[in-house]
């Protein structure tokens, strides 16, 4: 898939845009500042329906405006389809071929984008929280009941964090209540659970090789998902939830106290193991940025292998982060077979055919021209 037109209406600092793209790898060239960044991001919006840099999406709209609009035209396997969003400060509004969709879960995974930005890096040695809010992201574009069911966590989790809350300061007394909550919580904890062990498997499976041929078949990565409670993959639903019920009865009185659920997903990691250590830990600089780069590049191949098409890549600054053996890597496993955007202040340094033969881009004070 690829996306052929982009518009933008009171965008960030784009008050309006309209362009076009080949299937091919775009660069995106600009001083900082100026607006590349914004158009990476528009179309990671317009595919995943939220941003990468913000969680408030009323940073999207441009100043003064009550709203912003993304349109795109999508070329995909079975045709060209239109795409829009529309943001506004009373929520947002998507259309997949002109229709509207009642529910964001259904409109996302129609257009699949892996965004692979500095930040990116930190996939490794950030923290937690980053490396649960990848999975569950890339998760979702292949999965729409998987959305849903992460929907459906996170409601049951607020409310039953809430009920903890009045527990703890005494506004109620009734513990059955939350036992209810618990039994909601449980279930719709081990459905998350479950997906996830499947999705890392796979992510582990791509990512294996890639990372063996970026380190000349030095390294092997390993990817471990690792719930807060002690279960694996092979663990049925019946054992799963004896050993939630277990847990969580243990840590009622702790629960009370804090005020919080101190179990489940939102407690979970996801650990990078090359050659058997920890990466986190242990790893060097050159190997953390192998295993994001060998995790990226399998995200590509996993989504493929899922829906029968290549996502759009979007790569936002992050080739003045790589050397020039990474860079090469990046860019020959995308020739030809991804539409790619790159975003940089120059190409300067980088000496690759791939970029040579790339349409470009120049980005100034929010006006977007095509120069090749």
């Amino acid at each position: 898939m690829y996306i052929e037109e982009l518009e933008l209406v009171n965008y960030r600092n784009y008050e309006e845009l309209a362009i076009s793209f080949e299937n091919n790898v775009n660069v995106i060239l600009g001083e900082n500042a100026q607006g590349k960044t914004n158009v990476m991001e528009s179309i990671y919006v317009l595919g995943m329906a939220k941003s990468h840099r913000t969680s408030n999406d009323k940073d999207l709209i441009r100043w003064d405006s009550e709203y912003a609009k993304i349109k795109g035209r999508l070329q995909k396997a079975r045709g060209s389809v239109p795409l829009e969003l529309l943001i506004s400060k009373k929520g947002k509004k998507a259309k997949f071929n002109h229709i509207e969709q009642q529910k964001l879960s259904r409109y996302v995974g129609n257009m699949n984008v892996v965004m692979f930005a500095p930040e990116d890096l930190h996939l490794v040695k950030g923290s937690p929280q980053i490396r649960r809010r990848f999975i569950d992201m890339e998760i979702g574009q292949v999965s729409p009941v998987y959305l849903h069911d992460m929907s459906q966590f996170q409601k049951v989790l607020q409310q039953r964090n809430h009920y903890l809350k009045q527990l703890q300061i005494k506004k109620q007394t009734d513990h059955t209540f939350l036992q209810v909550l618990t039994e909601q919580y449980i279930d719709v904890a081990i459905k998350v659970i479950k997906k996830r062990f499947e999705f890392i498997r796979m992510l582990e499976d791509w990512a294996k090789p890639i990372h063996s041929g970026i380190s000349r078949g030095l390294e092997t990565l390993e990817i471990h998902y690792k719930p807060s409670i002690e279960v694996s993959e092979s663990t049925d639903w019946l054992k799963m939830v004896g050993v939630f019920e277990d847990k969580l009865h243990q840590l009622r009185q702790r629960e009370i106290d804090r005020g919080v659920t101190l179990l489940g997903p939102h407690r979970d990691e996801i650990v990078f193991f090359v050659n058997g250590r920890d990466v986190q830990t242990f790893g060097s600089q050159g190997q953390q940025r192998t295993t994001a780069l060998s995790v990226k590049l399998a995200e590509i191949e996993l989504i493929h292998s899922e829906i029968g098409e290549y996502p759009i890549l979007l790569l936002d600054d992050v080739l003045s982060e790589l050397d020039d053996y990474r860079q090469s890597h990046l860019l020959n496993t995308i020739k030809g077979k991804v539409q790619t955007f790159v975003t940089t202040t120059t190409v300067d340094g980088i000496d690759h055919q791939t970029l040579r033969e790339a349409t470009t881009f120049t980005v100034r004070n929010g006006v977007m021209e095509r120069v090749k």
